[in-house]
């Protein structure tokens, strides 16, 4: 199956229509418990009401809510309303201790209304769903779309839109010319030979012949069909080096009323964070970016202070015992910095409590393996418990790491890696992090073959494409739940 077009494009009326309904409940569940309680509806509850509906499209923000394109399956998007006034309670709960603000309200409406308020959100979003659903379906609001290229790139577009009823788009059929043309004759020709593409890159689906089943028709019948006022929405997706086959299409379309969308084609390949953005007064898609601009950046860096900064105190004294048993236990330094590469491949180094007799920081390192007789006693439990990356809880407070984000590997790994397995370096797009998405799906210990690189880079790139902090709050529960059972530590 088609994966949906991996870029994030303008709200639709519906998400804007979302938000105004998720605010309304909010406020609406604090006056109705308010009401029932028979106390009055006074300035204090409205402007509680009001500082709760913006804490919770900030929240929305942070959690995803209101930043994810589409919906999903109920369970997920009532999971992400829960998440969102659980959010909203700690903020709301912090000012009112902070101010005793709360003090007006009794307890009986604070917690009739902490249950009611989402059971509100959750019900108005399904009620929604189901109103606009029905519209579509008695074909209120259905814009007929063709696509002109049937290639990779339209039938994933085709893919995208049956994913997202919301959108309100039916594929009226695909439109391209290439397929009479590629046919036409093939008996009396020699067998088409496909191009070779390099190891590792898949052949073009635009360089293989197409099924003519497909094909609605050509695209002078888009035109027509155009102008006869049957389609209301054409998307090109015919390859960017088509030129001069665009042309000729937008210049006989502007002789009708219908809109035109271009898809560009580098969507067939893997973006790792694309979004709209102008240079110089000019549109332009981010191919290979990092998700972590303006006030996300911050959000991240404040949690990984704040988080960092209370682990440190945490394990303050648990740090002193272990450096002592590093110390008394084999003769070498307490703690091993290595050179590895941080954010975009910057070289940094990072903190580890010594778990070997040696401390290798050359051009060859050698990996860790299981019964590896340079590790020492101590240093096999601290392995085998990620105690030994506990320092670099400093590297995260002086800026050169995350709590979570990629591992950073050793800078001789990132010179062999990146020569065999493409997109590799793009894993530094971010800081690299002390526990990982990869780390918490069971990409730990050796990679003895490129095949476990792949897999740990793959999760690394998910989870830059898929970032949010409450993602990264996900990836420290597991963490802390999982690596101690993990055997693949050594």
């Amino acid at each position: 199956m088609h994966a949906p077009l991996p870029i994030t494009g303008t709200r639709r009326w519906w998400d804007v229509l979302q938000a105004i309904l998720d605010g309304t409940a909010v406020m609406a569940s604090l006056v109705t418990v308010q009401w029932l309680a028979k106390n009055g509806i006074d300035e204090a509850i409205l402007v509680t009401g009001l500082m709760a509906v913006v804490v919770f499209f900030v929240a929305g923000q942070v959690s995803g809510l209101h930043r994810r394109q589409d919906s999903g399956s109920a369970d997920v998007e009532m999971t992400d309303v829960v998440t969102t006034w659980g959010l909203t309670l700690l903020v709301l709960a912090s000012l009112a201790i902070a101010t005793r603000y709360g003090e007006s309200f009794s307890r009986s409406v604070i917690l009739a209304w902490i249950f009611l308020a989402p059971s509100c959100v959750g019900f108005g979003r399904m009620a929604l769903r189901l109103v606009q659903r029905g519209l579509l379906r008695n074909g209120v609001g259905i814009r007929r779309v063709a696509i002109a290229g049937l290639n990779q790139l339209g039938r994933q577009t085709a893919a995208s839109i049956a994913e997202d009823a919301s959108l309100g788009f039916r594929v009226a059929g695909f439109y391209d010319d290439r397929s009479s043309r590629r046919t036409h004759g093939m008996k009396h020709r020699q067998p088409r030979i496909e191009p070779q593409a390099p190891q590792g890159w898949e052949v073009p689906e635009s360089e293989i012949a197409i099924d003519e089943t497909e094909r609605s028709g050509s695209l002078e019948d888009l035109v027509r069909a155009a102008r006869d006022g049957k389609v209301d929405i054409i998307l090109v997706t015919l390859p960017m080096r088509a030129e001069g086959r665009i042309r000729y299409l937008l210049d006989q379309l502007s002789d009708s009323t219908v809109s035109v969308y271009i898809v560009p084609d580098f969507f067939v390949f893997e973006l790792l964070h694309s979004r709209w953005t102008s240079v110089g007064g000019l549109p332009a898609v981010s191919v290979f970016e990092s998700p972590l601009f303006g006030v996300d950046g911050m959000l991240k860096r404040a949690a990984d202070v704040a988080l960092a900064a209370a682990a440190l105190i945490v394990t303050a004294v648990p740090m002193l015992a272990i450096a002592l048993a590093v110390k008394l236990s084999s003769p070498g330094p307490v703690f091993f910095r290595q050179r590895r590469y941080g954010l975009d491949g910057r070289e940094i180094l990072v903190w580890k409590f010594r778990s070997m007799r040696i401390c290798e920081d050359g051009g060859v390192i050698r990996q860790a393996t299981q019964g590896d007789p340079r590790v020492t006693a101590v240093g096999a439990v601290l392995r085998r418990t990620s105690l030994d990356e506990l320092p670099q809880l400093l590297n995260v407070l002086g800026g050169s790491m995350s709590l979570v984000g990629p591992r950073p590997h050793a800078t001789a790994h990132n010179e062999q890696y990146r020569r065999l397995i493409r997109g590799y370096m793009l894993r530094h797009k971010v800081k690299p992090g002390i526990t990982g998405l990869a780390q918490v799906n069971g990409c730990r210990g050796e990679t003895e073959t490129v095949d476990k690189m792949k897999r740990r880079v793959e999760w690394d790139h998910r989870y830059i494409r898929g970032w949010s902090l409450w993602l990264d709050l996900r990836i420290l529960a597991r963490t802390l739940v999982i690596v101690w059972k993990q055997p693949q530590a050594y």
